[in-house]
């Protein structure tokens, strides 16, 4: 009996003919399945500087990066922040993007209205703008609107050309925004003007 059992283990060796996953199978299944799930914020990352720290031995360099995260609606965050590589920097300024998220009253793929914001060195103006228009934006401005739902924008950056600052203004300038139903009927439309340091 012994020998009848041999050739038939013979035949059918370990691993041959009985499909075993492969090793380690389950996490790459995990990678895969976390990849395939719809996001939803779009990331930008607008930029990246290499800031140096002078110790008693010298440098110690480190990434600033600037990003912008939006869900392509209403909703648009700006976070910077410092990491030991570009993709620890990356994934610390989204983080600081997303816990400061902008809920924007949009009008027919446009603005509400008109505003003009300083914010430290930089100043801001952004317009609504009839169909058709597209995005009138340059750079930083530019980024940060595309990552909305706003379709037609007149804008103009004024001042500073520090992109941090120019990023946090025009968030600052889309928070102003009120609203039509609010204004709508009242004599004086809003003509939002902020200052701070």
């Amino acid at each position: 009996m012994a020998e009848a059992q041999k050739p038939q283990a013979a035949t059918t060796p370990a691993g041959r003919g009985q499909q075993r996953p492969a090793r380690g199978g389950r996490r790459d299944e995990r990678r895969d399945a976390r990849d395939e799930a719809p996001k939803e914020f779009e990331e930008a990352v607008i930029n990246i500087d290499r800031v140096a720290r002078v110790v008693k031995g010298g440098r110690r360099f480190r990434f600033k990066a600037l990003v912008v995260v939006g869900n392509r609606k209403d909703k648009v965050g700006v976070g910077v922040a410092k990491g030991a590589d570009v993709q620890t920097a990356i994934a610390k300024a989204t983080d600081v993007a997303k816990k400061h998220l902008v809920t924007i009253p949009l009008e027919r793929d446009t603005i509400p209205h008109e505003a003009e914001i300083k914010l430290s060195g930089a100043r801001v103006l952004i317009k609504p703008a009839a169909p058709g228009t597209g995005i009138i934006a340059g750079g930083v401005v530019r980024a940060v609107i595309g990552v909305t739902g706003i379709r037609n924008l007149l804008s103009k950056s004024l001042g500073s050309t520090n992109k941090v600052n120019i990023a946090y203004a025009t968030v600052e300038a889309l928070r102003a925004q009120v609203p039509r139903s609010e204004w709508v009927g009242v004599k004086n439309a809003p003509k939002a003007k902020k200052e701070s340091k």
